[in-house]
């Protein structure tokens, strides 16, 4: 016990001669309360780190990458010095593959990392869609948090291409079909894309965008995300009270745990946790490279995207549906998650007083996983407009009845819950707090400890 005292007493010291020399308190991100300490309130810091590791592996692809379509002198499973006849992009990718050390594993945790930080977007969308974060006063910061979102996966379908295997351009051919057909942005994008309509004019494009305008623009937007929340702090939790506070004052952020050192090294054990995991998984499973672009002997492949996509190319197979039609569909989502914020004037944030919304919300969802999944058991196979009313109508219907349901079985209860409260605090004044019985706001602490 001794020697534990006399350790902790000099780490103190040092961490305090550390934040004493560089002036840490004033430029570390703000103090978060203790009951933030679960996985579920650092989402974003998730997405976080997985896009640091984006920037790292990708960097370090860098290194030995060729963005050219252009045949040339390498070792692609042929005789050193021999013309190879697939393109450089692919040749390169190859050589990363089966030439530079620990090359397969790098190139893998790259890829599958993109996988996850996707996938992590779409969980700290959905929890905060549910959780109602995007209310007053953090409706900017949700829809900053909706153009990155949008941000990823343009970085996703145009890494898609740089190893310009034959499967990766025939998707983002599609997926360039769809762009073009954006209302009023399709024409202007359209060029942007395209550049010269050769195929190293696509390549270099997708390269330029998916290396410097794309990263540049996801760091700008998440500079602006953190900045936002630095200024409202994380959202409390959910309520069903109408008067809760929806921000921390600053004597309570005194209290709350600081970001030096204990929220740093707590985001950083799960950084580590979440490096290793894609490291182990990538050593299982490396990625295997498809034929390249143009290879004649290549037979059967079918038009398929990465999985985050395959909603999309999917709906292009229901009967009736045109690219306008999918891409309208895809806009009027987009619209509807932007401007979010301006749609759900409810005050109240907890899913059980917003069932109009979760309705709409699990539908997304639901129709997103469906879709993805039917996508990759049947591509590019047509769907009669029978088969989607038997598939998609029951599980709509089903979600609407059920959230109606609990909704109404709530509000019935919560009523006689009030009342039993506002009875008892008639008879015994300071029973319950003010705010349930019509008096003051109550404190975050007290709004979070009741729920």
């Amino acid at each position: 016990m001794g020697f534990e005292r006399w350790f902790n007493r000099t780490l103190n010291q040092v961490w305090g001669f550390i934040e004493d020399r560089t002036g840490m308190p004033k430029w570390a991100l703000r103090p978060q309360p203790e009951f933030t300490f679960k996985p579920s309130y650092w989402t974003g810091a998730f997405v976080v780190n997985a896009f640091l590791y984006q920037v790292i592996s990708g960097l370090l692809l860098l290194l030995y990458y060729q963005p050219s379509v252009n045949p040339t002198y390498t070792a692609c499973g042929q005789p050193v010095g021999t013309l190879s006849t697939s393109p450089a992009a692919w040749c390169s990718t190859y050589y990363i593959v089966h030439s530079v050390p620990m090359g397969s594993l790098l190139l893998s945790t790259h890829l599958y990392g993109s996988y996850a930080m996707i996938f992590l977007a779409i969980v700290h969308f959905f929890r905060g869609y549910y959780l109602g974060v995007y209310k007053a006063p953090r409706e900017f910061s949700w829809m900053v948090g909706t153009l990155l979102m949008l941000t990823t996966l343009g970085m996703g379908f145009t890494g898609y291409l740089l190893p310009y295997t034959q499967i990766s351009l025939n998707a983002t051919n599609v997926g360039l079909v769809l762009a073009l057909r954006l209302p009023y942005a399709g024409p202007l994008i359209g060029p942007l894309l395209l550049s010269d309509g050769t195929g190293q004019g696509l390549l270099s494009r997708m390269f330029a965008a998916h290396v410097v305008l794309l990263p540049l623009a996801l760091g700008a937007l998440l500079y602006a995300h953190i900045a936002l929340f630095e200024s409202h702090g994380i959202a409390p939790p959910a309520t069903s009270d109408p008067l809760q506070r929806r921000r921390f004052t600053e004597e309570e952020d005194k209290k709350n745990v600081p970001f030096m050192p204990h929220i740093f090294f707590y985001i950083t054990k799960w950084a580590l946790l979440y490096i290793g995991l894609l490291i182990g998984i990538a050593a299982l499973w490396p990625w295997n490279l498809p034929t390249y672009a143009g290879d004649l002997t290549a037979t059967g492949i079918v038009t398929e995207p990465d999985w985050y996509f395959l909603w999309l190319f999917k709906f292009l197979d229901f009967q009736g549906v045109t690219p306008v039609i999918a891409i309208g569909v895809t806009t009027v989502i987009i619209l509807y998650v932007l401007f979010l914020p301006f749609l759900d004037r409810s005050k109240a944030t907890h899913p059980r007083d917003r069932p109009v919304f979760i309705i709409i919300g699990t539908s997304m969802l639901e129709f997103w996983f469906l879709m993805t999944v039917w996508g990759g058991l049947t591509p590019g196979v047509a769907i009669t407009p029978m088969e989607v009313a038997l598939r998609i109508g029951p599980l709509f219907a089903a979600n609407a009845v059920v959230v109606a349901l609990f909704h109404w079985r709530y509000r019935k209860s919560y009523r006689a819950r009030m009342a039993a409260r506002t009875g008892a605090a008639s008879t015994c004044p300071g029973a319950y707090p003010s705010s349930l019985v019509g008096g003051s706001r109550p404190s975050v602490a007290e709004a979070s400890a009741r729920d």
